[in-house]
């Protein structure tokens, strides 16, 4: 079979580009890989009472020195639409880590804020978590190709989407 054939349902336009065996493997082994990695560091991160999205939002907001994200830019940061992050947070909110503050630069707008409960879940769960990314992920890899995968997941990740 060729790279390129013509589209086989009616009305739609131009040709499908076929990955070739290299790319499809590539492709496939890279999705394998993300799966694995992901679900084991969430299991792994299980017995801290978190989330990998608990995890993530507390990370982010821990990012700042003054610990806040307007929910909009935090959103587009962790690439989740506003939705995910507002239903993320409402869970989050219930049980102390975070907060919803007004917005005093935009009356429709919403801060969030790590409470100083969530910051303590923070601190407890991230030896944890380190040692899970080591683990499943650092392990592997030699200095050389720590600096390819970043090098390459950067490139990826910062692509014109």
């Amino acid at each position: 079979m060729s790279t390129t054939d013509p589209a086989p349902f009616p009305g739609q336009r131009g040709t499908r580009r076929w990955l070739t065996p290299d790319e499809e493997a590539a492709w496939r082994a890279f999705r394998r890989m993300l799966v694995a990695v992901t679900e084991r560091t969430t299991k792994d991160l299980s017995p801290t009472d978190l989330s990998m999205p608990d995890y993530d939002v507390l990370s982010t907001l821990a990012d700042r020195a003054d610990r806040r994200w307007g929910l909009r830019e935090m959103a587009e940061k962790m690439e989740w639409s506003r939705s995910r992050l507002s239903h993320q947070i409402s869970r989050m909110q219930t049980r102390g880590l975070v907060d919803r503050l007004p917005d005093d630069t935009d009356r429709r707008g919403v801060v969030l804020q790590l409470t100083p409960a969530g910051l303590a879940a923070l601190r407890e769960a991230t030896s944890t978590h380190l040692a899970s990314v080591r683990r499943r992920f650092v392990d592997h890899l030699s200095p050389e190709e720590l600096e390819t995968i970043r090098d390459l997941a950067t490139r990826i990740a910062d692509a014109p989407g």
